[in-house]
């Protein structure tokens, strides 16, 4: 065990050419972050993710009855044994070689049993009175965040001078507003990982996992080794955004379409300026310019995300061409 954790914290991996461990202990004079700091995390998450469930039940859930949001379902399918455990354990969507078999079995004519696997499959997913519950507590939640990080942000130097997040580095000390944004946004991430489990299973589950694992990863990475004002600006960066898509969904669920389309307008134009304007050119010209970052290995860390976000732009922005013939379907996909 001693072997492995030697090698998972080598320190030509993880920090600058002749920087130890041993450099970046805290002192009486500074504090700098420390791998042991996001084990709080866990615990916290696991608290964010018991409020989510008082936030939706006695907040999100009446707002939503105010808007009018009925609570009411998909139909349910009717009973049958025979279909279950071909839906559970076969397929979902039954070719038409099998449909004439079960037609047979059940005496039941091809067009029902393709009814009754359509309601079936229209169960597992969620009803709009839950996914306004959802986007409404991820509203909340992203409007806090964004509002704290812009508060603390405009009050540091290198919001204004980005070269300043390489000033010094990686002998930057930690202060309590960025160690509290980093385990803020570590716990919410971590409860979102925690909660796909017991959320109601969606065709892109695995898609958001790899989503929140790299997400969690970035988090981690970027604090342990003290890249943390790099981490503070692109967390805020991209926090804009969600706030105003987890707006445009709580409308479009609400069906107040001129509200939706206004706000995912707005949306549209900050997602492109932000995340393939700002961040690309704020990667670059920071990395590139600053004589002061010298790490091959920060280097990779951040060229990693970038293009982890990049890829995540293009593939969204595709899968919205691909059903801009329906509004509340381009919603969806964010």
């Amino acid at each position: 065990m001693a072997g492995i954790l030697a090698w998972f914290w080598n320190e030509r991996f993880w920090l600058p050419h002749n920087v130890t461990w041993a450099d970046l202990k805290n002192t009486d004079e500074a504090t700098f972050p420390q791998a042991e700091d996001l084990y709080l995390a866990c615990p916290l998450a696991f608290c964010i993710f018991m409020i989510r469930l008082v936030f939706e039940r006695f907040i999100a859930r009446p707002c939503a009855m105010g808007l009018k949001i009925q609570a009411n379902g998909p139909q349910k399918a009717q009973p049958n044994a025979i279909l279950e455990k071909v839906f559970t354990a076969i397929t979902k969507h039954p070719d038409e070689k099998r449909l004439e078999g079960l037609s047979k079995q059940l005496d039941w004519d091809v067009r029902t049993i393709q009814r009754w696997f359509r309601q079936r499959r229209n169960q597992e997913k969620p009803s709009t009175l839950a996914r306004f519950c959802e986007s409404m507590w991820r509203f909340t939640f992203y409007l806090y965040i964004f509002t704290y990080g812009v508060h603390f942000l405009k009050k540091t130097p290198w919001l204004w001078n980005t070269k300043e997040c390489w000033y010094n580095y990686p002998y930057q000390p930690l202060t309590v507003d960025i160690h509290y944004y980093y385990i803020l946004e570590l716990s919410f991430y971590l409860s979102l990982l925690f909660s796909q489990f017991t959320d109601i299973r969606r065709k892109d589950f695995l898609i958001m996992f790899l989503h929140h694992v790299a997400t969690i990863s970035l988090i981690t990475f970027s604090y342990v080794n003290n890249m943390a004002r790099v981490g503070t600006l692109v967390m805020c960066l991209h926090d804009a955004a969600d706030v105003l898509i987890e707006a445009a969904k709580m409308a479009n669920y609400a069906k107040c379409q001129i509200l939706c389309n206004l706000l995912f307008a707005m949306f549209a134009i900050l997602f492109i300026s932000s995340r393939l304007g700002v961040y690309p050119s704020f990667f670059f010209f920071t990395t590139f310019s600053a004589t002061v970052c010298s790490s091959d290995t920060s280097l990779r860390i951040v060229l990693l995300s970038n293009s982890y976000y990049g890829y995540s732009s293009f593939d969204l922005s595709k899968k919205a061409k691909q059903k801009s013939t329906r509004k509340k379907h381009i919603i969806m996909l964010f």
